[in-house]
């Protein structure tokens, strides 16, 4: 067949193939990209009544950012000694903070052994719900050149939908894995990653993600 009616851009020999195209998605969702893992500490993990399942899914997701290049962020929640940062008129945190009084705080703030980081990998420390609030991830954000956030974390109705309205507003592109995040509602849970959360991020399985 003649070709040469076609004009240049069009020329076959100089079409994007398939594996290209592939390769540009697979750049798009890896360049300027992190992983944040949320929450993840062993004191909170423990609440869950099931909690393999999560610490699994979250140490698979933690290995395809490490073997992609894609940095992975920490993000935990925790106060000085004697709570200063907990305001009386936060509700939610209010209640605990004569708990969180007697609690090791170094110790609280430790991220689950099966997930702890590597070395040169960030710890961010936030003092409210949202990864953002009282925290410096913005800052390292910036300075990571990141544009995307995939997250997992604990819970889907605390740190993940506090994050992702935040994150969104911010103009960060998300990605939510789902089987990465847990709640102590189901239902809760599986209304957010369903119904919620694809108004504004990218909602799939780690499976899926590691085919990007």
């Amino acid at each position: 067949m003649d070709q040469a009616w076609l004009p240049k851009s069009l020329n076959p020999k100089k079409l994007i193939n398939h594996q290209t195209i592939k390769n540009i998605h697979m750049e798009q969702n890896t360049k300027n990209t992190a992983l944040l893992v949320m929450d993840m500490q062993a004191g909170i993990v423990a609440m869950l009544p099931d909690s393999a399942s999560i610490l699994g899914n979250v140490a698979k997701a933690i290995a395809i950012a490490r073997g992609k290049d894609i940095p992975v962020i920490y993000v935990v929640v925790g106060f000085r000694e004697g709570s200063p940062e907990i305001s009386m008129n936060n509700k939610g945190f209010a209640a605990n903070k004569e708990i969180f009084a007697g609690v090791d705080m170094a110790r609280f703030m430790k991220v689950h052994d099966d997930l702890k980081p590597q070395a040169g990998e960030v710890t961010v420390a936030k003092r409210r719900v949202s990864a953002f609030t009282g925290s410096d991830l913005e800052v390292i954000l910036r300075a990571y050149g990141i544009q995307h956030m995939v997250l997992t974390g604990i819970a889907t109705s605390g740190v993940v939908l506090s994050t992702v309205r935040e994150a969104s507003d911010k103009d960060y592109r998300l990605t939510v894995l789902a089987d990465c995040c847990a709640d102590g509602d189901a239902e809760v849970h599986r209304v957010l990653t369903e119904k919620v959360f694809p108004r504004q991020a990218d909602v799939m399985n780690v499976a899926d993600w590691e085919k990007m």
